[in-house]
């Protein structure tokens, strides 16, 4: 098994300890997309107490990766991630966080092509 299966297979443990239903393809290519930063300890997780770390995301994910359009939908949608994980959980893989991201805004679409 490769090193970017075994951290799909992370992913998919962790989405399933959850209780998240998940569309494994779309897992693959969001992981994916992460690139390298999959591979490092500290980068690989999300720091939702960390609100330079949020916006990072909103800017660089949402909007840049996404499209989406800068507004306080954004903030709701990094919110429902972080409940979806648990805000306790210091688990919060980037890959998961970003799936649930594209699930939220319904953005399945950048990842089919």
């Amino acid at each position: 098994m490769s090193k970017f299966d075994e951290m799909v297979a992370l992913y998919e443990g962790e989405l399933k300890t959850l209780k998240i239903a998940f569309d494994a393809d779309l897992l693959r290519k969001v992981t994916k997309g992460c690139g390298p930063v999959i591979y490092l300890p500290d980068a690989s997780k999300v720091s939702s107490s960390d609100q330079g770390e949020l916006d990072r995301v909103k800017t660089n994910f949402l909007i840049k990766k996404l499209g989406l359009t800068d507004g306080p939908d954004l903030d709701k949608g990094i919110k429902a991630a972080i409940d979806a994980i648990g805000s306790s959980n210091k688990n919060k893989y980037r890959a998961i966080f970003y799936y649930l991201l594209v699930k939220h805004f319904k953005k399945e679409s950048v990842y089919n092509g």
